[in-house]
C-alpha cells in the first residue's frame, strides 16, 4: 500500500507501460519455447491433430463392439502403416524422376534455346538458359578420368588433401544419425496419437478443470462443442485434399506427367497451407511438363488440370463441407503461416492453419482466451449495430450498403432497420447526448444515414439464402434472428378499410433532432412495402404553423430518437387529433425500453399505441388498418350459400 498520493498516481500512469511490457516479454518466451523445444513440442501438435482426424473412426469401431484399446491400436497402425506405404511410394517415385532429370533438362534447354533466339536474346531468357545449362550439367554423371599425355606432363599436377579415413563408430554414426532422427519423431506422434485416442475423456476433463469449472455443465458443453468443430473440419480438410491429391495424379496421369503420384501427394499436402499452397503445388508439375515436352500441349494440359480442380474444390465442394471461412481472418492466416513456419520450418507451413484454428476455437468457448478469437478470428470484433455507426462517422456510407444488400437477401428490410440501423441511430443520439458528437458532425452523420435509408428503399426484395457470405453478413444474420410475422405481408388496396384508401393513409411527424429524420424515413419505406403509403412531414414544420394535406389520413405516427418529454408528445398527441378529427395516434421511441414500462408510457403521452421498433409500427399499423376484417367479409360473401338440398336436411 503507497501512501504517497503522487507515486501512487504515477504508477498508475505506467502501469499500461508495464503490461505492455510484460506482454512483449511472454510472447518472446513463448516463441523461444516452440523454437528450442520443436523436437518434442511438434511431435506432440502433429498427434494431436491426428487424434482429431482418428476420434471418429475409433468412435465408429467402439459401437462395433470392439474395446476401446484394440480400437486404437487398429486404427493407429493402419494410418501408420497406410502413411509408410505412401511414403514409400513417394520414395521409389522420387527416385525414378531423380534418374530421369537429366533427359529432361536437354529437352527443357533445347526449347529454352529456341526461346531465346526467338526472343532475340532477352536477358531474362539468358539469365534463365545459363540456369538450366548449370543444372544440366550438374546433373550429368561425372565423365571418367583421362589418362595424362606426354604433353600435360608438363603442367603442374593438382594435389588434393584428404582427411584419415574415419573409423568405423564414426561410419556407423554418419550413416545412422540421418535416419535416427526421423524415426524417433515418427515413433513419438505414434506414441503420443495412442496416449491422446485412448485418454480422450481423461484429458477432456483436464482441460475442463483448467479451463474453469463453475459451469460445470456449461464448460463441458463448451468443450466437447469446440472438441466435435474440430473434428468435423479437420477430417472434411484431410477428406477433401485427399480427393484433391487423387484427382491431380489421376490428371497428371492422363496427360503424360511424369511420377504423377508424386505430384498428386504434394499437391494434397500443400493444399493445407492457405493461399500459396496450391500454387506451390502446381508450379512442379507445370515445370516439369514444359521440360517433358518437346511442344506446349503438355503444359497447356496441365494449367487446364489446375485451373479446372482447384476452383471447384475451394469455391463449390469447400463451403458445401465445412463453410466457405476456416473462422480464420486472411491477416491471421497470413501471420500464422509466417509465423509458424519461422519456429518450425516446412512442417510448421502445413500446420499454421489447423493450429491457428484450434486457438480461435478456444478463444470463442473459454473466457479467458477470449482474447485469441478478437485477434485471430473473422468474427466482426464489434456488433452490427456499432460498425454501422462507424461507417456512418467515418462517411463511408457506400460500404454500409454494400453490406446492407448482403443482409437483405435473408432478412426483411424491417428487421435490419430495427436491429442494425436504429441501433447505430441510437449510438449517434448517445453521443450527442453526451456532448462527444459536435454541431457539424452531427449533420454530417445525419446525412450519411439519409444517404443508407434513400438507397436500400430504391432496392428490389430478393429473398433467399446467399451460398456465399462473409463472416461480416454471417454474423449480422445471426445477430438479427428471424423476421417477424407481419414482415411477409403486403396489403392491397382492397384489403385495406375504406379508411386507409387513401393515398397516404399514414402521417409520420418526424421529430427536431438531427437524426429523426431518417427514423421517420425508414418507418415510412417499410408501411410504404406493405401496401400503408405514409407521408413524412416535421415537428418545425408544424410548429411554423405549415399544414400539411391530412385528406384521407387514418393514423398519425409521431417519431422520436429521444422525446424532451411527455409534456410535448401529449400536446402533439392533443393537436393531431385536433387537426384531424377521428385519426388514431401512434408514438414510435425509438429507444429500447421496459416493455412492462410501455403502457404506462403510452397513457402518459394519450397515444391508442407506443411502439419501440419498426416491426412492431408495421404490425400495429396492419391492425389498425381493419385488413384483418375486410378480407374475412371477402371470404365470407363469396362463400357459396347452402343448396337447396342442405337446407331441407337442416329443417329435419
Amino acid at each position: 500500500m503507497i501512501d504517497d498520493p503522487v507515486t501512487a498516481r504515477r504508477l498508475r500512469d505506467a502501469m499500461p507501460v508495464f503490461t505492455a511490457l510484460a506482454t512483449c516479454l511472454l510472447v518472446l518466451a513463448i516463441g523461444a519455447i516452440l523454437s528450442l523445444g520443436r523436437d518434442v513440442l511438434m511431435p506432440i501438435t502433429l498427434a494431436v491433430l491426428l487424434s482429431f482426424v482418428l476420434a471418429p473412426a475409433v468412435r465408429g469401431l467402439q459401437r462395433r463392439r470392439l474395446p476401446r484399446s484394440l480400437a486404437v491400436l487398429v486404427v493407429v497402425l493402419a494410418t501408420f502403416g497406410a502413411i509408410g506405404g505412401l511414403g514409400l511410394l513417394i520414395a521409389n517415385e522420387a527416385s525414378q524422376l531423380a534418374s530421369d532429370l537429366p533427359r529432361y533438362t536437354v529437352t527443357m534447354r533445347e526449347k529454352l534455346g529456341t526461346l531465346r533466339a526467338q526472343a532475340g536474346g532477352g536477358a531474362t531468357l539468358e539469365r534463365l538458359f545459363q540456369a538450366v545449362q548449370d543444372l544440366s550439367q550438374d546433373l550429368q554423371p561425372p565423365e571418367p578420368a583421362k589418362p595424362r599425355s606426354p604433353a600435360d606432363a608438363e603442367k603442374p599436377m593438382l594435389v588434393e588433401v584428404r582427411e584419415p579415413k574415419a573409423g568405423l563408430l564414426t561410419t556407423l554414426g554418419g550413416l545412422v544419425a540421418p535416419v535416427l532422427h526421423p524415426l524417433a519423431t515418427v515413433g513419438l506422434i505414434l506414441l503420443f496419437t495412442l496416449f491422446f485416442l485412448a485418454q480422450r475423456e481423461d484429458l477432456r476433463n483436464r482441460a475442463i478443470r483448467l479451463a474453469g469449472s463453475g459451469d460445470l455443465r456449461a464448460t463441458t458443453a463448451a468443450m466437447d462443442d469446440a472438441v466435435a468443430r474440430l473434428s468435423r473440419f479437420f477430417l472434411a480438410q484431410a477428406g477433401l485434399n485427399l480427393a484433391f491429391g487423387v484427382v491431380v495424379a489421376a490428371g497428371l496421369w492422363l496427360i503424360g506427367v511424369p511420377s504423377p503420384i508424386l505430384w498428386g501427394v504434394l499437391a494434397a499436402i500443400l493444399r493445407f497451407v492457405p493461399y500459396i499452397g496450391a500454387v506451390i503445388g502446381m508450379a512442379f508439375p507445370l515445370l516439369l511438363a514444359a521440360a517433358v515436352d518437346p511442344g506446349w500441349s503438355m503444359l497447356i494440359a496441365t494449367l487446364v488440370l489446375f485451373a479446372v480442380v482447384e476452383p471447384v474444390a475451394g469455391h463449390v465442394v469447400e463451403p458445401l463441407l465445412y463453410g466457405h471461412s476456416t473462422g480464420l481472418s486472411p491477416v491471421a492466416v497470413i501471420l500464422a503461416a509466417t509465423l509458424w513456419t519461422f519456429l518450425w520450418g516446412p512442417v510448421g507451413l502445413v500446420l499454421a492453419t489447423p493450429i491457428t484454428v484450434c486457438l480461435v476455437v478456444l478463444g470463442r468457448h473459454v473466457e479467458r482466451l477470449e482474447f485469441l478469437d478478437v485477434m485471430l478470428g473473422d468474427r466482426p470484433a464489434l456488433a452490427p449495430s456499432e460498425i454501422f455507426y462507424q461507417r456512418m462517422l467515418a462517411g463511408d456510407p457506400l460500404e454500409a450498403i454494400d453490406k446492407a444488400r448482403q443482409v437483405l437477401k435473408e432478412r426483411a428490410l424491417a428487421t435490419y432497420y430495427d436491429e442494425i440501423a436504429l441501433g447505430g441511430l441510437r449510438l449517434a443520439q448517445n453521443d450527442r447526448a453526451s456532448g462527444a458528437l459536435a454541431a457539424d458532425r452531427q449533420q454530417a452523420v445525419g446525412k450519411a444515414i439519409e444517404t443508407v435509408v434513400t438507397t436500400l428503399g430504391t432496392l428490389p426484395v430478393r429473398r433467399g439464402a446467399s451460398a456465399v457470405r462473409s463472416a461480416e453478413t454471417e454474423a449480422a444474420v445471426a445477430a438479427l434472428g428471424p423476421d417477424r410475422a407481419a414482415t411477409a405481408i403486403v396489403r392491397r388496396p382492397e384489403d385495406l378499410a375504406p379508411a386507409w384508401r387513401g393515398s397516404a393513409p399514414v402521417l409520420i411527424v418526424a421529430s427536431r433532432g438531427p437524426f429523426d429524420a431518417a427514423a421517420a424515413g425508414m418507418l415510412a419505406q417499410v408501411l410504404g412495402r406493405h401496401g400503408l403509403n405514409a407521408r413524412i412531414t416535421s415537428q418545425d414544420a408544424l410548429n411554423k404553423g405549415e399544414r400539411p394535406d391530412t385528406d384521407g389520413v387514418a393514423l398519425v405516427c409521431l417519431s422520436y430518437i429521444e422525446p424532451i418529454s411527455t409534456s410535448h408528445i401529449r400536446l402533439a398527441a392533443r393537436l393531431a387529433r385536433r387537426a384531424i378529427p377521428g385519426v388514431r395516434v401512434m408514438v414510435a421511441i425509438w429507444r429500447e425500453r421496459d416493455p412492462a414500462g410501455r403502457d404506462r408510457l403510452r397513457r402518459a403521452t394519450s397515444a391508442d399505441i407506443l411502439v419501440a421498433t419498426i416491426s412492431d409500427a408495421l404490425d400495429a399499423a396492419l391492425r389498425l388498418s381493419g385488413a384483418g376484417e375486410a378480407r374475412e367479409a371477402r371470404r365470407e360473401a363469396a362463400r357459396p350459400g347452402p343448396s337447396p338440398g342442405d337446407l331441407e336436411r337442416m329443417r329435419a
